[in-house]
């Protein structure tokens, strides 16, 4: 039988490993973010990295999950039409169209279709980096964790952004068509009962969640794949890592938006 003292420590050890993982994930993102709004970071190799990354991360991520969210879009709200037209609630169903999904299910799609497409991918390519030779971010300077950080950490939060932002139009119009048809002449109760449901508080809410979102979704697969031990630094073990600290952050975004807006 193992000793009480290492039976105790045991536990204690995990619990700072725990704590030391989010502590490096807050971490990394204060420094990104001081190097992401500092003018001199965006020398011409940092430039045309963020730029290549854009190109090649943002574009596809765009048109895929634009087809995809608008036929997922097209079939739910359908459901939500017919179901509430039976049961005699019609002037409920667009309110319910634009809480349910424009509110809760995009934003959270897009972080996950974001980080399942790009950023675990992408820290799964830092983590054997990292294997091969490459520094932990603890040795990197600022030029370095600019030009080799930065740009997946950027693209996959303005992937999010974007695909939660055209995926909510889509979804709008769509519900529109389906409800209205092919007439102008109900856009003004429509977007009436769409400003009803984005008042002040809940629109400043959807935007801190899609940003948290974002954040969470570029940040936390980077500072696994930088700052894990090199041994878990395998391609399963970085995405494994991160994904497990990831459903944990976006749970917790998700939580605390649900009390925002409806406690």
């Amino acid at each position: 039988m193992p000793p009480p003292l290492a039976a105790t420590a045991a536990p204690l050890q995990r619990l700072a490993d725990w704590l030391l993982g989010w502590w490096h994930i807050a971490h990394l993102g204060a420094v990104l973010a001081v190097l992401a709004f500092s003018p001199g970071t965006y020398v011409r190799e940092v430039r045309l990295a963020i730029a290549r990354q854009l190109v090649q991360g943002l574009a596809p991520l765009i048109v895929g999950f634009a087809l995809v969210s608008s036929l997922a879009s097209l079939v739910l709200i359908r459901i939500v039409v017919v179901t509430a037209l039976s049961y005699g609630l019609s002037r409920y169903a667009l309110e319910m169209v634009v809480r349910v999904l424009v509110l809760e299910l995009i934003p959270l799609a897009a972080a996950l279709f974001v980080a399942l497409r790009y950023s675990v991918p992408q820290g799964a390519l830092l983590a054997r980096s990292r294997i091969g030779g490459g520094a932990s971010a603890g040795r990197l300077g600022p030029a370095a964790l600019a030009r080799e950080l930065l740009p997946p950490v950027a693209t996959a939060m303005l992937a999010v952004l974007a695909l939660a932002a055209v995926a909510g139009v889509l979804a709008l119009v769509i519900a529109y068509l389906l409800v209205h048809g092919f007439t102008p002449w109900a856009l003004g109760s429509y977007t009436r009962t769409v400003g009803q449901v984005f008042g002040p508080a809940v629109a400043l809410i959807f935007v801190l969640k899609t940003i948290g979102f974002g954040a969470a979704v570029a940040l936390v697969p980077a500072a696994s794949a930088v700052y894990d031990a090199p041994a878990a630094a395998t391609r399963a073990g970085a995405e494994l890592s991160a994904l497990m600290r990831l459903a944990a952050l976006i749970l917790a975004i998700e939580a605390l938006s649900l009390v925002g807006n409806y406690f």
